[in-house]
Parts: structure tokens; sequence; C-alpha cells
């Protein structure tokens, strides 16, 4: 390989250098791709192109690589997959943090199967998800992409997403394989103010036992092929230049043997906002040195810039050399090196299948989480008239995430439909007998109440009146897109949607008011990717669903808990906080922040991590251990029988934290250890069973060496982390360090029927 094509292995290139009018442009596909090219960028996504035309496209992209570049090396296409396939047809599954309040990783692992199906069909082999970011700070817009506040909970269903997406796919029939995305690697939830650039401050302790854990994890027992940088500074160390962390860590300390990626437009912010080099070269030698392979979503301070470079001796062949091998090796396993087309004609059958509409609605409705309900709930259908009031109920785009495609482009533009929590009640009402009538009242963010008399009269003269409420997801764009900030749909979550408060849009709160000064009973759907005006909205409403943004069948699964079709079986992988000014509030604090109070508010937040209600009532028996003493190396079995004590089936999710006594340092008041989501019909009994490896209690002490320390534990089963049934205390007899090839991540589980 010359040193051009080298380089050029190196850079990305996205379609609108060579796509116009769905059709490809010679001088573009010429301009960019003659050396050759490591990825496609989105081809299907920014191109805006159908799943059988990208497919096209795709291949002729493929062909001009192997039929007129020198090597004949093909690329590998790329597409964003966070909530779904990113792309026109592609399912909308609910946003992360929606999927995690489901607390199951068999769940996931089934919805990235058929988001992988999709990338495939497309001729795409790389996703851009999951996101392992440990979310504390909810005033960061991107929160809704995460799995929440604990690293246990984001490392369990990271390594779910990425088997869904990675597995061997036995309906192609070959070996062709998916590559899952880690990102953002490492800390972003974490920016100052709650901002998605801002920089990072926390010690080396809390950066590796909380926010690099899950990345370890799924590492070492996911075997995810790809890790993105994330764009802040660590202590003044931009990740996109940090080599201890790019390369010292994630190769050598975790053994990662794949293809390190840029976060869109990180590499030049090295020159352009965190001011650490002085142009693109620099910034792209940066980049290459501390070990980020490859520069998206186009070439910008690769190509040119590092050619440059090399030939002035500031970037070694060597250094080059290593990170061409890294996309070459992706090339081979990914199937592309080998045979990188797909038959188009084939397309159709991977989009817009039953079997997917029925995936998205379970998702839906198993992460829609109780979070108050005086006995309304679950709704009969013996009703007369239902008042639905709200913008998020009869709006497609409310029930999105910031990364499914729709969020990206205007609604019209996008042949999208969703089903509404309007068309799901209005199809019930139609079947039961009752009557609908809905009001907006509102819009997300904007300033008109001249609803409100509508929306209160409709309330007045209805049985039961649902309200859906909520923030509006999307991506900010870019700074052209400012002009939006004048109109009635502002995104207030999603990437770029950071705030600094944490209450309903627009004059949201206000309607709910004047509807809860009617006689008519309210129930609140908060439809929002975090939780917006959750504690005003407790305090006057005694009926509150948490529906995340629940995707493209979210109004189905709305209404399939509202009338007690479907159990809600959610839990918060979040805690939810009084106030703003209380944060961060989450559970494994340390003695001191759990402890101490403010003055208008107390230490403990609204509602806890793992909280969630269901119709039915579930009882604990005790907490057994097969051994009260155990080696630093061994093993503890920890086991719970759970009954479901009321008339109808369920689903609860038994929750195992651990509690250092008197531990050598400052240690998290408790940490999850596992859990396992059990489904129990009325009356009936499941015994769970943890397996504990003692590795899962080390830290890093003084030195920074990961022990497991001797002394007393104790260790608590509940339904929340607030919540605790029983408790049950061992010793470890001695204090070991851990090898890195002994250290467990996960706590395996099994559930045993009682007869």
């Amino acid at each position: 390989m010359t040193i051009e094509e080298k380089v050029a292995q190196l850079g990305s290139a996205n379609p609108s250098h060579f796509i116009e009018d769905e059709t490809l442009e010679r001088d573009g596909v010429e301009t960019q791709l003659s050396d050759g090219i490591g990825h496609l960028t989105r081809t299907a996504g920014e191109g805006d192109l159908d799943p059988k035309r990208a497919a096209l496209l795709t291949n002729q992209l493929q062909e001009y690589l192997i039929e007129e570049t020198r090597l004949g090396i093909p690329a590998i296409p790329h597409e964003e997959c966070l909530s779904g396939y990113m792309g026109p047809q592609g399912t909308v599954f609910p946003q992360m943090i929606g999927i995690a309040s489901t607390w199951s990783p068999q769940l996931l692992e089934s919805v990235t199967g058929v988001v992988r199906t999709q990338l495939q069909a497309t001729g795409a082999v790389h996703g851009l998800s999951p996101v392992l970011d440990v979310a504390r700070d909810l005033r960061w817009g991107r929160v809704e992409e995460t799995f929440g506040e604990d690293p246990q909970l984001v490392a369990a269903m990271a390594r779910a997403y990425v088997s869904g997406l990675q597995a061997t796919d036995a309906v192609r029939g070959d070996d062709r394989d998916v590559h899952a995305t880690l990102k953002h690697f490492a800390g972003h939830a974490m920016g100052e103010g709650g901002k998605n650039r801002s920089s990072v401050q926390i010690g080396e302790r809390e950066l590796r036992e909380v926010h690099l854990y899950p990345y370890e994890a799924v590492i070492r027992n996911g075997d995810a092929a790809s890790i993105m940088n994330a764009y802040h500074d660590i202590d003044g160390v931009p990740c996109a230049s940090s080599e201890w962390l790019l390369t010292d860590v994630l190769r050598g300390e975790w053994g990662f043997d794949g293809t390190v990626i840029s976060d869109y437009g990180s590499v030049a912010l090295l020159d352009g906002e965190h001011g650490v080099a002085a142009n693109k070269r620099e910034a792209g030698v940066a980049a290459l040195e501390a070990g980020l392979d490859v520069e998206l979503p186009n070439t910008d301070c690769y190509g040119d810039p590092l050619l440059e470079a090399f030939e002035a001796g500031a970037v070694s062949e060597a250094t080059i050399d290593t990170a061409v091998g890294r996309v070459l090796r992706a090339k081979i396993e990914t199937g592309v090196l080998d045979d990188p087309f797909v038959d188009p004609e084939a397309v159709p059958q991977a989009f817009n299948t039953d079997e997917q509409a029925r995936l998205a609605r379970t998702a839906a409705r198993e992460s829609i989480t109780l979070l108050e309900n005086d006995g309304l709930l679950p709704l009969g259908d013996d009703l007369d008239t239902v008042a639905l009031l709200g913008p998020k109920a009869d709006d497609d785009q409310e029930l999105l995430g910031d990364y499914a495609y729709p969020a990206h482009f205007n609604q019209e533009e996008t042949d999208f439909e969703a089903t509404t929590p309007r068309d799901a009640l209005e199809t019930r009402g139609a079947d039961a007998g009752f009557a609908v009538e809905y009001v907006e009242g509102c819009t997300t963010s904007g300033p008109s109440t001249e609803q409100f008399d509508a929306a209160a009269e409709a309330a007045t003269d209805a049985d039961v009146a649902i309200a859906c409420v909520g923030a509006r997801s999307a991506v900010d764009l870019s700074d052209d897109d400012l002009a939006h900030r004048n109109q009635s749909m502002i995104p207030t979550s999603g990437e770029g949607s950071d705030v600094t408060d944490l209450g309903l849009p627009g004059v949201q709160a206000d309607l709910l008011d004047r509807l809860t000064k009617t006689e008519t009973p309210v129930i609140v759907v908060l439809v929002s990717g975090k939780p917006h005006a959750i504690p005003e909205i407790a305090e006057t409403v005694p009926s509150l669903l948490h529906a995340w943004l629940p995707g493209e069948e979210g109004g189905n699964g709305i209404v399939d808990v509202l009338f007690g079709d479907h159990n809600p079986s959610g839990h918060l992988p979040l805690s939810i906080p009084k106030s703003v000014g209380q944060q961060p509030v989450y559970y494994s604090r340390k003695p001191n922040s759990a402890n101490e109070e403010h003055v208008y508010d107390d230490g403990e937040p609204l509602y806890p991590f793992g909280y969630g209600l269901s119709y039915t009532d579930f009882e604990y028996g005790e907490l057994e251990l097969d051994a009260e003493t155990v080696a630093p190396m061994g093993t503890l079995t920890a086991s719970v029988t759970v009954t479901n004590a009321g008339d109808v089936a369920g689903d609860d999710v038994v929750q195992l934290y651990q509690h250092a006594e008197n531990p050598s340092q400052a240690r998290p008041v408790q940490e999850l250890l596992g859990f396992e989501r059990v489904h129990l019909e009325p009356g009936e009994s499941k015994r769970v069973s943890f397996e504990i490896d003692m590795t899962r209690l080390a830290y890093h002490d003084l030195a920074m060496n990961l022990v497991v320390e001797e002394g007393s534990y104790e260790l608590r089963v509940g339904t929340s982390a607030a919540d605790i049934v029983d408790t049950a205390a061992f010793d470890v007899t001695d204090t070991k360090a851990v090898p890195g090839s002994a250290r467990s991540y996960l706590t395996q589980t099994s559930i045993e029927p009682i007869s």
C-alpha cells in the first residue's frame, strides 16, 4: 500500500459528497474514494434513502472501490442505531432510558437483533451504539440515550445490546458480522453544568469504578468490536487525544483489539474547541498517536493533513500502519473484504413486519413505569367518555428519542407513522363503546393558552381525563437551526438540548393545574426522556405513569397499561430528585453526600433508583446465603423466594445490593450487585438465586490496585434501592489483589419454580 492508500483507510465520507437526487455523482465518488476509504458514513440515514435504494447505492459504492481503485478494498458502511436502525422505514423502538426501565437484557437483545437485520439488509455492517455513559445529572440532554445512573445496570444492558447486534445471523446463513460501538468513551455524562461537551472533573478512582466499568465489562465479557471517543476533556486532556485512555487503559489493560472511531467532528475540536492543537494537522497527529483509528463523519484532520505530517516527519509510518491494520481487520471480521454486496430485492423482507411491530409494542409497554396510583388504574371499559389532552397525545414525533430517524428531519418529509395515544385510545373506545374527546391544550414549549378552556371543558364532561405531557426530543443539529427556538416545538431533550431546570416546558404545567381544578380524576402520562416536573405532578395528580419515549408503538403500549392489558413492570433506572438543585441524588452516593441535607430539601430522592409500582402485590421471603464466610476469590449464593400475592399476573424486578461495613476508605452506601426480572402468575412463587463472585466487591485501594477487602458485608434484597425487604451478613476472610483475568463483572442469576 502506498502511504496515500494507507491514510485513506483511516478516513470516511458521507453521502453529501457523492449522492445527489438519490443517484451517485461520479466526480464526487472519484474525489472521495479514488485511493479507497475506511468508512461510508450513513449512506441511508444522511442520504435520506429508503432501504432498497440505500442497498443499491451502497452496492454501487462498493463496486467502485473494488473495481476501480488499485487495491480493490471495500469500505465499512455504518449507520446510527440507538433506538433502532436510523434510516427511513427503520423500526423505532423505545429510547434506551425506557429500555433500561424494563431491566430486561433479554428483551434488549431481541430488539437489537431486529436492528442488526435492518442494518445488514441495506449493506451496513457497523452500528454506532450503544451508549454506556453513566447519567447522574438530569440537566444533560442525552440522559435519554443512556441506561441510567448505575454502572452495573448499564453494563448488563449494554452487553445485551452488543450481543444482539453482533450475533451470528442464522437466517442469512453466512459469517457476515455487524460491529457495535461503545460510546462515548468516557465519562461523557459528567460534564460541568450538565452540558453536552463541557469539561469533566473526576478522580481516577471514580472514573475507573463508575464510568469505565461498563466499558471494561462489555469489552471483556461481550467482545465489543469498536469504541467511540467522547468530545470532552478529563482534567484538561481531551478524550480524542488521550493516549492514557485510548491506548494504555483500553488496549494495554483491557486487551481491546478492535477499532477506535471518532465521535463526529471530535478530532477537529482539538483545534477548534479545546485549543490543544494549532491546526488540523496537529489535531490529526495527536488523535492518531493517542490511538484513534478512524475519523468520522468525513476525512478532515486525517487525509491530506496526515500526509503532510508524514512528509514533515511529524508522524511515523509505523503509527499509521498500526491503525490501518485495525481497520483492515474490521473489514475482514465484518465480511466486507470477501463480499460487501447485498441483495436489494430481499431488502423489503427486513422491514415493516408484523413481528417487528409486536416486539416494538412489547418493548413500549414493558418500559412504562407506574409512579403513582390511587386505585383509579387500571381503567375499565365501562366508561362513557374519556378526555385525552396534552401535546404528547397525538403527535408521532413526540413518542421518539433524539436518535430516531424522524427526529432528525421534518416529520412531513419522512413518511413516518406511529401509533399515538389518541390512535390507540380511539381504537379501544370504538371496540368498548366509549367516546374519546381530544383537545391538544397547548404545544410542548409554546406560550399559547388559547385551548385551555376547551381542554378543561372536555375534562369536566368526561369520566376520566388522560393528560399526555413532557419534553420534545430531537438533535439540535447546528447553529443554523436556532430559528426553531422561536417556534412552539423546540426540543428540550436530546443531544444539544441541555437544560437548567426540570420543569415542564412551555405552559404544560399551567394546563395540568387547570385540569386538576375540575372534578374529573386526572391521569398524567409523562412522555419524556427524563423526569420533567415529576415532583410538581406527583403533588397534585394521584395517578402518574412515566412512559419515557416509547417509540412507534408507544400509543398502544400506553393504552395497554392504562386499561390493564399489561401490568406495568417498569422500574426506574435513575433516581428522581425533588428539585433540580438537589442533584446529584443517585442512590450509591458516599455516606456524607447521602446524609447531608439542603436547607429546604433532605437527602432522599422523590422516587428511588429501582422503583416501580404494579397492579399486583409481591411478597418476599427471607434472604438466605449458602455461607457466612467466603474467601476473597470465592463465591457466595444468595437466594430469595418471591410470591405474587395479588389477583393478576405481573413481573417484578428483584434487586440485590451490597454494603461494606467499615471499609478502609469512603465507599458508596450501597451498590447494585445483580438483578432479575421475574414473571409470576397470581399465587405463584419462584426462587431467585444470585451467584456472587467475591471479585464483584473489589475496589481500588490507596495505591489504585484493585482489591477485595477483608471484612464484613451486608447483602440487601428489595424492590428498589430504598425499599429493602431483607438483609443478610457475611464476612470476607482476607484482603487480596484481583488480577484482571480473574475479575467478574456481572452476577449470574437463576430462577427456580416452586410447586
